[in-house]
């Protein structure tokens, strides 16, 4: 019984020297701010893709060489595609319409023939029928000069169409074989990867001999001029994002420094997948050196305050509720936040006491 005594009173003595944490509000200043990580871009920045399948036979560039709008980047190979222009330039050559004009010269000699049989038959025809009127001769010797009349007629004529759609087809022929000699030619261009800025080759994902497609990435370009910060915006801090705010960031490559940007574009539509906003800014105050891909953390001011009357954010209880010294609990209007320290705009005077809540 008496060890029992005398240990309850040493849980009393114990709970009696544990003092809650107490604090007086403070006069100060203190900057509202949107978290946002991020990775550093240069201007342009893109990772280049082919548009065919086929076999990287050249790499055209190397690694931190300076490239324009159209620098050759790669070649590549594919054997279905150099048959196919062959057979297109064969095509274009046999049906070209120059090549075939004996054709139409040939068609011409036939309508003549056509033509002259087809006066000599009407000559006949009417020197029958003329006679026929006389009533000299027999009724068959004159149907026959018409029979033959009128076969060299419709001969002369189906010659002349034969002509028309002869000449029609070549040209048809000719100008479509062209067409796909300029389409070929133009896939062979395809089968070059240009460069779409002016900028630095960062890296190339490809070597010779390696098989790619149009999913598959073979550079990253960029402008090694111009640097962009691409921030993640949470969704629930979007909508106080503004053009022009002040951005404060710190780089893993730079260490215990910042530097200043500000914000510039802000994305219109959420990454489903991260719920996130993409927020682009420009750097107003810059490292001496950057690199592509560099990852930071940085803070987007959203507005500031120089004399505010300031308590401890773990001191607020739901973000509205302080408890006094004497126990009292009191509901207080909450103006700005940072991470350390919360702004009280009514509901505490700077000469009561608070309790840090256990």
């Amino acid at each position: 019984m008496k060890h029992s005594v005398l240990f309850a009173l040493g849980i009393l003595v114990f709970s009696c020297g544990k003092k809650q944490e107490t604090s007086l509000p403070t006069v100060g200043p203190i900057t509202e701010s949107v978290y946002a990580s991020g990775v550093l871009k240069t201007a342009d920045q893109y990772q280049a893709y082919v548009t065919v399948n086929g076999i990287i036979s050249q790499l055209l560039v190397k690694e931190g060489d300076s490239v324009q709008v159209g620098t050759p980047l790669i070649a590549i190979t594919n054997e279905t595609q150099r048959f196919a222009a062959e057979n297109a330039n064969i095509a274009a050559n046999f049906n070209d319409f120059s090549a075939n004009s004996g054709k139409l010269d040939e068609a011409k000699l036939v309508i003549e023939s056509a033509k002259n049989k087809f006066r000599v038959d009407s000559s006949l025809y009417y020197r029958q029928k003329n006679l026929w009127d006389q009533q000299i001769g027999t009724k068959v010797d004159f149907e026959l000069k018409e029979l033959a009349f009128q076969t060299s007629n419709s001969n002369y004529l189906a010659a002349i169409q034969r002509y028309k759609e002869l000449k029609r087809s070549l040209e048809f022929s000719s100008a479509q074989s062209k067409k796909s000699l300029q389409i070929s030619r133009n896939q062979a261009q395809d089968f070059i990867l240009r460069s779409k800025t002016n900028g630095i080759v960062y890296s190339l994902l490809k070597t010779i001999g390696e098989i790619v497609s149009p999913q598959t990435p073979i550079a990253v370009i960029g402008n090694y001029q111009d640097f962009v910060l691409e921030l993640q915006v949470d969704e629930n801090d979007i909508l106080r994002v503004q053009n022009g705010q002040k951005v404060i960031l710190t780089l893993d490559s730079y260490k215990n420094q910042s530097f200043e940007a500000k914000v510039t574009k802000i994305s219109e539509i959420m990454n489903e997948r991260s719920k996130t906003f993409v927020v682009e800014a420009k750097f107003t105050k810059a490292p001496p050196k950057l690199f592509p891909n560099i990852t930071f953390e940085a803070n987007i001011l959203l507005s500031k305050k120089e004399n505010a009357l300031l308590i401890p954010r773990n001191y607020l209880k739901q973000d509205s509720i302080v408890t006094l010294a004497s126990g009292e609990e009191r509901v207080v209007k909450v103006g700005l936040k940072d991470f350390q320290k919360a702004e009280i705009l009514s509901g505490l005077k700077a000469t009561e006491e608070i309790v840090k809540p256990k």
